[in-house]
């Protein structure tokens, strides 16, 4: 993992494109870390590129359905692990391997 701090992001707070988490903060929060650490891990799992096609995948079904980015977005799998589980510092020690499949509601 590379942190990248400080870079203007528009609207977000932070992105992970493997094996990069770039955030807009020069003193970026843990939870925001954690959360983003999550993101590698399950970019890991599934072989990086597969994640990439799979959450664009996901973020289209799911804004065909209600026509909203942000909600679309929400409505990931991937980021529903993250969110729950971004304040749970020792999450990553403990999670199930593919354990984004238990957020996945299409």
């Amino acid at each position: 993992m590379i942190l990248i701090k400080g870079v203007p992001l528009k609207k977000i707070q932070g992105i992970t494109l493997f094996p990069f988490i770039i955030v807009r903060s020069k003193k970026p929060s843990k939870v925001l870390i954690n959360h983003e650490k999550i993101h590698i891990r399950q970019q890991l799992e599934l072989l990086i590129l597969p994640f990439y096609i799979w959450y664009v995948g996901e973020w289209l079904y799911h804004y065909v359905r209600c026509r909203s980015f942000w909600r679309a977005y929400r409505q990931i799998s991937f980021e529903q692990e993250a969110y729950d589980n971004e304040e749970d510092f020792e999450y990553l020690k403990n999670r199930k391997f593919w354990n984004f499949l238990e957020y996945n509601n299409l």
